[in-house]
């Protein structure tokens, strides 16, 4: 017996366990999802996740600016 009927063609998740949640642009900081999008991962289709996935690299810009500390009032 294998495990081949376990197996899933499913898009894996992007979470890396870094789930804390942007203040103003409200996405996860270790996988750039919303809050949303995480709660209905399962539920999504295989589509909508590939949608998803793909714009992840799009959304992490909007998180590396550093707005706070020393640099931050330096910067103003």
């Amino acid at each position: 017996m294998t495990d081949e009927i376990w197996t899933r063609a499913e898009i894996e998740s992007p979470c890396i366990k870094i789930c804390v949640i942007h203040p103003q642009e409200r996405l996860c900081v270790g996988c750039y999802r919303s809050i949303d999008e995480i709660g209905r991962w399962s539920t999504l289709s295989a589509a909508e996740r590939q949608a998803i996935m793909a714009d992840l690299s799009n959304r992490a810009p909007r998180l590396s600016k550093r707005r706070g500390g020393r640099l931050g009032r330096l910067e103003g």
